[in-house]
């Protein structure tokens, strides 16, 4: 989620010189990721130079739309991708990532790391998290909506957007979402709500912006991303409206390409996403909670993380075993 990731508001490569008459350039380290966690605003920039003081190297951030993005870019460039760590994948899409053989042990440790929910990986490094929801203007809804089926009911000209699960993260989890809160009701669910869904944008940025235009009420985002708002903007507006069903949480995770050329310097970058001085960065460029206990804690005016019992997650054999049926269906429905 940089409040996932607000559009508000150099290669290198490692060449022995022949004559010796120059120092080997420095190492580059390539990393995928989506285009909110690369952009000036966003955490890489920070990543950046905190892992460069001590790496002797230069970190490149190639951003995509989304990190399903990113996934499918290193695919389809195989042995061949420039990449070595993908960053920005989630639980969500774990699985199937695991699935491509494209990633190698981490090697990290994970000691210090602490998440909402049970997850261990050999492949992948947790280094954030955050509930979605769905954001509103507190000047709009005096008396906010706190269900699924209490969105039905804010009247024929009530409008939000949402995104693309085949293509966005946020849209995979509010699929993921329904399915976790009401099961094979979310067949029932889905045409109610249809009348209510401005559009469905390929990524997260695009319907943000639709709805800070003001063309929707609500828009699928994330608990966290009031935050921005209050802290950034000094706006405290904006609100998320936490639903009595629970919150679907997403953990973004990174890992090292097999494939990777400077494969130690990766697993070294990923031990160093969850120190405390790369941690300290999330919160207020990604907009979405740490996965280590920070000193100091949260920044002042950051939501808080819900409570395990509001916490939704579907395991990852299940997530992989039907989310393209999950996916079909939730398009079936709001035809």
């Amino acid at each position: 989620m940089s409040l996932k990731k607000l559009t508000i508001a150099a290669l290198f490569s490692f060449v022995p010189f022949a004559s010796g008459a120059m120092a080997d350039e420095e190492p580059t380290l390539t990393i995928y990721t989506y285009d909110g966690f690369a952009s000036d605003w966003g955490p890489g920039p920070g990543l950046k130079a905190g892992f460069e003081k001590n790496c002797n190297c230069v970190v490149d951030f190639v951003g995509t739309e989304d990190s399903i993005g990113a996934l499918r870019k290193a695919q389809l460039e195989g042995e061949n991708t420039k990449a070595d760590i993908i960053l920005g994948l989630d639980t969500s899409v774990a699985a199937e990532a695991k699935s491509t053989d494209l990633f190698a042990p981490h090697m990290a440790d994970l000691s210090a790391v602490k998440l909402p929910i049970d997850y261990t990986s050999d492949q992948f490094v947790p280094f954030d998290y955050g509930y979605f929801a769905f954001v509103y203007r507190k000047s709009d809804f005096p008396t906010p909506p706190t269900s699924f089926e209490h969105l039905v009911r804010q009247g024929d000209d009530f409008k939000f957007v949402i995104q693309d699960p085949r293509s966005s993260t946020p849209g995979l989890g509010l699929v993921l979402w329904a399915k976790a809160a009401y099961g094979d009701d979310t067949n029932e669910m889905w045409p109610d709500l249809a009348p209510h869904i401005l559009t469905v944008t390929k990524g997260w940025s695009e319907s943000y912006g639709l709805f800070l235009d003001g063309e929707a009420d609500m828009v699928l985002s994330y608990t966290t991303s009031p935050s921005y708002h209050k802290i950034a903007e000094e706006d405290d507006n904006y609100a998320a409206a936490i639903f009595d069903e629970g919150h679907y949480v997403q953990v973004e995770l990174a890992g090292v390409l097999k494939s990777s050329k400077q494969k130690e310097l990766a697993q070294d970058f990923l031990q160093f996403l969850v120190s405390q001085e790369a941690q300290k960065i999330i919160p207020t460029t990604n907009w979405m909670f740490p996965v280590i206990e920070l000193e100091g804690g949260l920044p002042e005016g950051f939501a808080e993380p819900l409570k395990a019992e509001q916490t939704l997650l579907l395991d990852e054999e299940t997530v992989a075993q039907n989310t393209k049926a999950y996916i079909d269906a939730f398009f079936a429905d709001i035809k």
